[in-house]
């Protein structure tokens, strides 16, 4: 949470994206993006959404997968809660698809 272009990608993706579209938004070098969408993934803040485009080949889309983030220190104890926006059956479902399409 320390990066700026990390914050700035959080808080651009309240909708899904492209890499092009957060590209665009976020004034970052694609490669840049990518990397920093891989540290936000692999902490759990961001996820991927795959889907079929309109040609027919894969489109991936990443949206927020945080929706609060609270620390709390305390004299003998430090927290850290993350909430996340809940998700429904028809989405649980496209993200088991997109795994198991990675996994092909």
């Amino acid at each position: 949470m320390d990066d700026s272009e990390c914050r700035s990608i959080l808080m651009e993706i309240s909708e899904p994206m492209t890499a092009t579209e957060l590209t665009d938004a976020c004034d970052i070098a694609q490669s840049t993006l990518y990397r920093k969408l891989d540290l936000l993934s692999r902490a759990s803040l961001v996820r991927e959404l795959v889907s079929v485009g309109p040609e027919g080949g894969r489109v991936t889309r990443y949206e927020r997968d945080v929706s609060d983030v609270t620390i709390s220190v305390g004299d003998d104890e430090f927290s850290v809660t993350v909430d996340r926006p809940s998700t429904h059956a028809d989405e649980r479902l496209a993200d088991m698809w997109s795994k198991m399409g990675d996994e092909l």
